[in-house]
Order: C-alpha cells, then structure tokens, then sequence
C-alpha cells in the first residue's frame, strides 16, 4: 500500500508496535527446552491481548500464529512438538493485522551458548538489514536495495536465499511491489513516498538453494546449511525510511 493519510500511518504504527513487541515477547522466553509450540502459544496469546490477528492464519489459514523456524528451516516452520535445544538458531516471523492494517517482522536468535561463526553470521545479516534500509529512499531504485544488500552479504563471505524477497504489504500480508535481496535489473522501478514495504534479507553459509519439506509449509536450505533472515515493515519517505515495526 501507500500512505494516503495521517490514520493510515496511524494505524500501520499501531500494528506495527505490536508486531515488534510480540517477536520480543517471544525472543525472551526462548530457552532450551521449550517446543516451538510453546513459543507460538507466548505470541498468539500476546497479540490477542492487543486485539491482532496472525496474518498467516488470516490470509493462508497457517497451522500456527507466527512461523518459527530452526537451523536449516528457512521460513514457514510450523510450531509444533520440536524441543529448543542450546546452541540452535531460531527464527521467529510475526504478522499481524489490526482495524485493516497489516505489519511483519521477524529476526534470528541463537540459543546460547553461540559459536563465533554463528554469531558472525547474525551480525551480517543484521547490517545487511540496515544496509537496505539505508537504501531505502524515495526516488532509489528498488534494486538499489537489492544491491547494497548483497554488498553487505558478500563483504562477509555470505550468500543471498535469492528465492526469497521482500515485499509491499500495508492492506494485505503481500503486496506488490516484490523487493529482491540482490540487485536486479527487473527491479527497477522506483521507490515512492509513502509506499510500506518489508525487507527481509536471508543470508546462509551455503548455496542458498531451498526446497519445502513434506508439510507443504517448511522451507529448508538443501545443504542442511544454517541461516539468517531480519526483517521490518517500513514507509518510504525521501531521507531514512520510517521503521514500523521497531519497538
């Protein structure tokens, strides 16, 4: 979507909040020894309390709230039975819609204890996050986005999960325009004022070829390799974006 009034903003930051501050419910509760259940039930709970409704459950009628995702499951993991151990990498993903507005969010966090190699993986994909949303101005090519991602990416001896990208989103969980994490001539339309989108960088130790497991949900690297994705809502405005779902 893009911004055509003050209660628009209003609303998308109104969701956007309790977007973030669900995934940071769910980030403190994480330990060894809770089922990804458990931590699905933690978020739900939490955004009922704020009178939200999971997009995934809304839009594709996903068999959980949010979509947690362990060490070589990329995106859309199911909460399930899966016991956390120490040393896995979680992703928790969260969208949400409150009185018509629609924001998601997500990020990666090691169980502890974390190993250096990991821990140099999440920190380049947290700058590759920033690093897009640097380039995330009005008048900016969407490829321009793509572009300093993968910089980002492969300065730190990353690959990009090309199959995945960013998207619109605002009045529904997808919409167009679609924001490629590695730069693309096909994505050269230019980035308006006022147009909310995601950016969500996937970078892994290896190929970064995915397939979907057997549930149908469950996206999973081939090589078994680790990964790491950072994600916010934001709303493109000529200097730095507005970070919707930041908390």
């Amino acid at each position: 979507m893009s911004i055509e009034n003050a209660a628009d903003i209003t609303g998308l930051l109104k969701i956007g909040r309790i977007v973030g501050l669900t995934i940071a419910a769910m980030r403190d509760a994480l330990e060894p020894g809770i089922t990804t259940a458990e931590l699905d039930a933690i978020g739900e709970r939490f955004l009922l309390q704020n009178g939200a409704r999971s997009a995934p459950q809304l839009a594709y009628k996903f068999p959980g709230a949010t979509c947690i995702s362990v060490n070589d499951e990329v995106a859309h993991g199911i909460p399930g039975s899966r016991v956390i151990q120490a040393g896995d990498v979680v992703n928790i993903d969260v969208s949400a819609e409150l009185g018509g507005y629609y924001a998601d969010s997500g990020m990666t966090v090691a169980v502890p204890p974390v190993s250096a190699e990991t821990q140099r993986l999440l920190d380049c994909g947290r700058r590759a996050l920033n690093a897009g949303i640097e380039a995330a101005r009005a008048g900016n090519r969407i490829n321009a986005i793509g572009r300093a991602v993968q910089t980002e990416a492969e300065k730190g001896g990353y690959n990009i999960i090309r199959d995945l990208a960013g998207h619109g989103v605002g009045r529904k969980i997808h919409e167009k325009p679609s924001v490629p994490n590695y730069f693309t001539q096909r994505a050269k339309d230019k980035l308006t004022e006022g147009l909310v989108v995601t950016l969500e960088p996937f970078l892994t130790t290896g190929s970064g070829h995915i397939y979907t497991a057997a549930d149908g949900w469950t996206l999973k690297t081939v090589d078994k390799k680790p990964f790491a994705q950072f994600e916010h809502t934001i709303i493109i405005t000529k200097n730095k974006p507005i970070l919707v779902t930041a908390v």
